[in-house]
């Protein structure tokens, strides 16, 4: 980052709105004046001239742990980024140093950036999204610290300032490189688009990404809760070129009469397990809740139906409204005496 602060004073000169007074008549060779605004203070500018370079140059004076930092992370942060740094929500902050060279690399803060003043920069500018700014200097040092610490650059008993922040070394410090067009003005493109010239197709084709294997492990895609499209070229069930049911309920055959057996082929094993929780609830858990509630029948097969949220966390049951009704009330039946 660069310092511009002769570019901000005359972006506030602009700001205030600058305009041109005619001048009086008589005064031909008097000199055109600004009708309002001023000149920006040095306090006005310190608002604006807060970008810290990876030098140091710009840090302000001040302190934090951190000790401190997790205080203000779990009051301030977490909500967006997860207790531990871990949510992809918005910017995942921990973890993944030493992947960016691999096959699969994990892009957090700890794992890209080249300087800790990076950091500690852009939490002053720009955190927390919905009060940015609102951090005093000592917090904005402990924030850094502990996200530092997250990243386990740091010990838990560290503390941060202007001149320790310096001697953080991050792992990819010596990965950054403006020798790519983003960087540089003149630079070439990181990536060249050539138009197709042979044997270009006439429209597009419907595809899938699934791999073979993952795409047909679980049987006849047809019968499952979530109906798969046609992909052409692809026989999408397990019986030999059968094509997929139409929207609408779920036709299942005779051999597939005990609840037990409606609950693998409905897929209410892939949110449901038997005796422990996955997405949802257990199976025996729910026996276990609505035992002896004579109306718990009709009530679960109206939510394996219509859906429903807030009984058992903030996960919500999604509708299934594919499912015939004596197929739910099976399976509902099987639940409710104790999934055995």
């Amino acid at each position: 980052m660069c310092r511009r602060r002769d570019v901000l004073l005359r972006a506030l000169a602009c700001a205030f709105g600058a305009s041109v007074i005619a001048a009086p008549a008589g005064a031909a060779d008097a000199a055109p004046a600004f009708g309002f605004g001023k000149p920006a203070t040095a306090a006005e500018i310190r608002g604006w001239d807060i970008d810290v370079g990876p030098d140091g140059a710009g840090l302000p004076p001040g302190r934090g742990t951190v000790a401190q930092g997790q205080v203000i992370y779990d009051e301030k942060c977490a909500a967006c980024h997860g207790t531990f740094g871990e949510s992809t929500d918005y910017m995942m902050l921990a973890g993944g140093v030493g992947t960016l060279g691999s096959d699969a690399p994990v892009r957090t803060t700890g794992s890209k950036l080249n300087h800790a003043t990076t950091l500690f920069d852009y939490i002053r500018r720009a955190m927390p999204f919905a009060a940015p700014k609102s951090l005093t200097d000592d917090e904005v040092y402990a924030l850094t610290a502990y996200v530092l610490n997250l990243n386990d650059l740091l010990p838990a008993d560290a503390a941060l300032d202007a001149a320790s922040i310096l001697r953080v070394q991050m792992p990819n410090r010596d990965g950054f490189t403006a020798a790519h067009g983003f960087s540089r003005k003149d630079g070439a493109p990181d990536t060249h688009n050539v138009a197709c010239m042979t044997d270009c197709a006439d429209a597009p084709r419907l595809a899938s990404q699934i791999p073979a294997y993952a795409r047909d492990s679980h049987g006849n895609l047809a019968e499952q809760t979530r109906p798969l499209a046609a992909v052409e070229g692809v026989d999408t069930s397990s019986s030999g070129g059968v094509p997929p049911a139409a929207p609408g309920k779920v036709a299942l055959p005779a051999a597939h009469a005990s609840g037990a057996d409606l609950a693998r082929t409905l897929a209410c094993t892939t949110c449901h397990g038997v005796s422990s929780r996955i997405v949802g609830p257990a199976f025996r858990e729910v026996a276990r809740k609505y035992a002896g509630d004579a109306g718990a029948e009709a009530r679960l097969v109206a939510k394996v139906q219509q859906g429903g949220g807030g009984v058992w966390g903030t996960i919500p049951m999604p509708a299934q409204s594919q499912v015939r009704d004596a197929d739910a009330r099976s399976v509902v039946q099987w639940i409710l005496g104790g999934a055995r």
